[in-house]
C-alpha cells in the first residue's frame, strides 16, 4: 500500500484472528483504526479503498468489476484475464503474481458467500453479497485456477426509456401495454444479455398501483417502479450443505402471500411445475423470463424442465397450454435490444406449440397467431 506497506499487514494480521470472512465495513474500521492520526483523510480514504479490494473485494479485479458496463470478467490464469464491457471479450492488463494468488481471491470470495472451495470441493457456483455472480474451478479439474464473475445490473430503465431506446418497433409499444392490461400470463425470452430482465422489470411498472407484486429471484435484478412490490431471494446452502432455499421454494411461500402478480425472475428448473400450476389456478397475471433461441423452443424448454421435474411430457404441455397465453420475444442485434415477436400460445393436440402473432420484420403470421383477439377483444387497438 503506498505510502505505508505495513498497515496492510496489520490490517490482515487483526481480520486473522476474527471469525468469520472479512465485510467490507470491517476492514474499512480497521484501516482507520490502524492509521490512527499518521495519515491525513485522503490518505486515509485511499488506504481504505485499497485495503478493503484486497481484502474484502475482488482485489486486482475490483476496478474491473466496478467500471461502468463491465458484465463480466474471466480469468484463465494468473496472465489471462479477460473483461466484457458489452462488445465482446477484451484482454484486461490485471495480471496475478502466480496461480496460488488467483486460488486465494477464489477461496475467499467463496467463503464471503458462505461456500466452501478446496481440492475436495474443487468448484463452486455462487451469489456474492453484492450481487455478482461467481463460478471458480480449481486444478486439477481445470488447468489453473479459473474464474467466471458476471456483474448483474439492477434494471432502471422504464418502460419510457426502453421506448426511446427502440426497444419497441412498429406499435410493439401499444401491444406490450395492452398485454400487462389484459392480465395474461406471459414469458419473456432471448438468448443471454438480449434484455429479457430488463424489458419484465419495465412491464412490471405498468401493472396497476393497486395490485401486489411478488417477486420470486436468484438476485434482486428486477427494480419495477411500482408502489407494492414484495421481494423474495434465493439462498445458497452453507458450509455444511445446509439451510439452502431454492426458487422453487420461494414460489411456494409467494403463493401464500395474496399475489396479485407472481413474477419469476429466470425459470430454469422444478419451479416450472410450481408456477405452471399456480396460473392454472386463479394466479392469472403471472410472468418470467425464459431462456430461448426462439419463440417456437419455448415448449420443448418447457418440456425439458418439468420432465427433469418429474412431470410427464404430456402434463408439461397440458398445464402450459392451459396457464400461458403469450410468449414475447427479445433479441440483441447490431442496432440494440427490441422486442422480436409476439407469439401465441395455443394446444395442437395433445401438445403446445407458439405461433408468431407479431414480427418486428413485418413477416406474416398464421391464423392461429390471433394476437389482436386476445389483446384487443373489444376490436380497439390503442
Amino acid at each position: 500500500m503506498s505510502g505505508a506497506p505495513s498497515l496492510l499487514d496489520r490490517v490482515r494480521t487483526r481480520l486473522a484472528v476474527q471469525p468469520g470472512p472479512p465485510t467490507r465495513a470491517g476492514v474499512a474500521a480497521l484501516v482507520r483504526d490502524e492509521a490512527g492520526g499518521l495519515l491525513d483523510d485522503d490518505a486515509v480514504l485511499a488506504a481504505v479503498r485499497e485495503a478493503v479490494d484486497e481484502l474484502a473485494g475482488a482485489g486486482p479485479l475490483e476496478p474491473l468489476l466496478r467500471a461502468a458496463g463491465t458484465t463480466d470478467v474471466l480469468v484463465n490464469g494468473p496472465d489471462q484475464v479477460w473483461v466484457d464491457r458489452g462488445a465482446g471479450l477484451e484482454r484486461a492488463a490485471v495480471r496475478f503474481p502466480d496461480d496460488a494468488a488467483v486460488r486465494r481471491l477464489a477461496v475467499r470470495l467463496a467463503a464471503a458467500a458462505g461456500r466452501r472451495l478446496d481440492d475436495a470441493c474443487p468448484w463452486v457456483d455462487v451469489g456474492l453479497p453484492d450481487g455478482t455472480r461467481l463460478h471458480a474451478v480449481l486444478p486439477p479439474v481445470s488447468g489453473a485456477t479459473s474464474l467466471s464473475l458476471r456483474v448483474l445490473r439492477r434494471c432502471e430503465l422504464d418502460f419510457a426509456d426502453l421506448a426511446a431506446a427502440g426497444m419497441f418497433p412498429e406499435g410493439a409499444g401499444a401491444l406490450m401495454r395492452a398485454l400487462v392490461a389484459r392480465r395474461l400470463a406471459f414469458l419473456v425470452t432471448g438468448g443471454t444479455g438480449s434484455g429479457k430482465t430488463t424489458l419484465l422489470s419495465a412491464l412490471l411498472g405498468l401493472v396497476g398501483h393497486g395490485e401486489r407484486l411478488v417477486l420470486c429471484e436468484d438476485a434482486a435484478e428486477l427494480t419495477p417502479e411500482h408502489p407494492h412490490v414484495v421481494r423474495l431471494l434465493t439462498r445458497p446452502p452453507n458450509v455444511e450443505g445446509a439451510g439452502e432455499v431454492t426458487l422453487r421454494d420461494l414460489v411456494r411461500q409467494a403463493l401464500r402471500m395474496r399475489p396479485d402478480r407472481l413474477v419469476v425472475g429466470e425459470v430454469r428448473g422444478a419451479e416450472v411445475v410450481d408456477l405452471l400450476a399456480a396460473l392454472n389456478t386463479g394466479h392469472d397475471g403471472g410472468v418470467g423470463t425464459l431462456h430461448a433461441n426462439r419463440p417456437a423452443e419455448v415448449p420443448a424448454r418447457l418440456e425439458a424442465l418439468g420432465v427433469a421435474a418429474g412431470l410427464d411430457r404430456a402434463v408439461v404441455h397440458s398445464q402450459a397450454a392451459a396457464a400461458l397465453a403469450v410468449v414475447v420475444h427479445v433479441r440483441r442485434g447490431p442496432a440494440g435490444r427490441r422486442v422480436e415477436e409476439i407469439g401465441v400460445v395455443r394446444r395442437v393436440g395433445d401438445l403446445v406449440a407458439v405461433y408468431p402473432g407479431w414480427r418486428a420484420d413485418g413477416g406474416p403470421c398464421p391464423a392461429d397467431g390471433r394476437l389482436a383477439g386476445l389483446l384487443f377483444p373489444d376490436g380497439a387497438e390503442r
